[in-house]
């Protein structure tokens, strides 16, 4: 089990510079990874600018039902339009084209320029600097994923709308009720670059899901020990308390 340091008080603000860099900071860190095979499907569907299921079927040597599965999750992203287009009698031909979103995350190669902010931010001197940067850092996590939280909700209906605020933003996590605990789970590090260089961007995430649920949290399961997930659940919370 990880030993990860619960940050139990919120840290002080800041103001211009600092906050604007504080909201580049954050959606370069914690930007969600495109699985490479949906970059390369997606990159191949901008290169021909638009192309039914077909289309692609026989460019990429694979099956309708496999090509359709992936339009699928890329539109619930919103990377991918479909339109349907008319030539005389009988049923329209859909027609798929890479959007705006999705052209703009072709671009996107977070990963290199993540570590470097991150190293930088984790090497400033000033100690208040520092503790004021990570603290907008955080805020500004917590705020996006506090969105529709309801905060008369029980802790276990938190986690369950934290879980899809999340997955909208494009991880891959489920929330695990079978036990006596809620349990957050995350089936992959969506920034493991930046981990596996300073395991600090993890008590980051820990100091955000407590921020947003209104409870201590523990790690109790990380990738980079080894595990094939990173598991998060409340530290401290009697059962009874997690509501229905």
């Amino acid at each position: 089990m990880c030993n990860r340091s619960i940050i139990k008080r919120p840290l002080p603000g800041s103001i211009g510079l600092l906050a604007s860099f504080a909201r580049i900071v954050t959606k370069v860190i914690m930007q969600p990874v495109t699985a490479e095979n949906d970059r390369r499907f997606l990159d191949e569907l901008h290169r021909m600018g638009s192309a039914t299921v077909q289309d692609l079927c026989d460019r990429m040597d694979v099956t309708a039902t496999a090509v359709r599965q992936r339009l699928v999750r890329l539109q619930s992203q919103g990377f991918v339009s479909r339109v349907a287009e008319r030539a005389g009698r009988g049923r329209p031909r859909f027609m798929y084209r890479v959007t705006e979103a999705g052209s703009r995350e072709l671009g996107d190669n977070y990963s290199e320029l993540a570590v470097i902010l991150w190293k930088e931010i984790r090497s400033i001197e000033d100690l208040k600097t520092r503790q004021r940067l990570m603290g907008r850092i955080r805020d500004s996590l917590a705020q996006r994923y506090s969105r529709r939280l309801a905060t008369d909700a029980g802790l276990t209906e938190r986690f369950q709308r934290l879980g899809s605020e999340l997955n909208q933003s494009g991880f891959s996590v489920e929330v695990d009720r079978s036990g006596d605990l809620p349990i957050l789970r995350e089936h992959y590090c969506p920034y493991l670059d930046l981990a596996e260089s300073d395991q600090g961007i993890c008590e980051l995430e820990q100091a955000v899901f407590q921020q947003v649920l209104g409870t201590a949290m523990e790690l109790t399961q990380c990738c980079l020990d080894g595990h094939h997930c990173c598991e998060f659940q409340p530290a401290g919370v009697s059962p009874t308390d997690t509501g229905p």
